[in-house]
């Protein structure tokens, strides 16, 4: 499984990325708003640090604006991954911008047939969200599930991004089903390394090694 980082929070990039741990990262107009700073500029940052697909969101709801958007956006760095949400004239956009060879994230998915559409219309990743899906009450993986059948039976090279990720067992149960990217916050990010055993038997080491006296540098 790929991840993404799903922030515009260039510190936290540029330290998980330092790791190893990304393979992308995930932006919207609510991250860029907490990140205060402008689009353009925090956007090109972004792309400078890591190497893989940065979706930048459009804020058009029309196909003609969100055209016009997205070549402003196409334009900051070859890997920005354009970010269109799962309406009929961001399904129209999709399809224009994947017929020109760039990439597309299609957002805001609640359903297994509108992840259907997404595929049909040349979608580079689809991003289902599993914790709103999980507010309402109904269970989030069971989409991931769904469109992972679907897009398997039919062939569809559209990548699952799991996204609305908000615990460590969502990370999980995606990667069990077969998501092939999740776009996860920082914090939950550096979560996924985190276990009590692990802890303590750290502590029982380092009080061993305590004892012992010894130094190795």
């Amino acid at each position: 499984m790929k991840f993404f980082v799903d922030t515009a929070d260039t510190k936290e990039i540029r330290e998980l990325n330092e790791i190893g741990l990304l393979d992308g990262v995930t932006t919207n107009p609510s991250l860029i708003m907490k990140s205060g700073r402008d689009i353009t500029e925090v956007t090109k940052e972004i792309c400078d640090i890591v190497d893989g697909p940065v979706s930048a969101e459009v804020a058009a709801t029309e196909y003609e604006q969100m055209m016009k958007e997205a070549d402003v956006l196409s334009k900051i760095a070859d890997n920005i991954c354009i970010k269109v949400p799962l309406t009929f004239d961001g399904l129209k956009a999709c399809k224009t911008i994947t017929s020109d060879g760039r990439k597309v994230n299609v957002t805001l998915c609640f359903s297994a047939t509108q992840a259907l559409l997404a595929a049909k219309a040349g979608a580079t990743f689809i991003s289902p969200f599993i914790g709103r899906i999980d507010d309402m009450g109904i269970n989030g993986m069971d989409l991931i599930g769904e469109i992972r059948a679907i897009y398997d039976n039919y062939g569809f090279a559209t990548e699952i991004l799991a996204a609305s990720i908000r615990t460590v067992n969502h990370v999980k149960e995606a990667a069990l089903i077969g998501a092939d990217v999740a776009t996860v916050p920082p914090a939950t990010l550096r979560a996924l390394v985190k276990h009590p055993l692990t802890d303590k038997g750290l502590d029982a080491f380092l009080a061993d090694w305590a004892k012992t006296g010894q130094k190795i540098a």
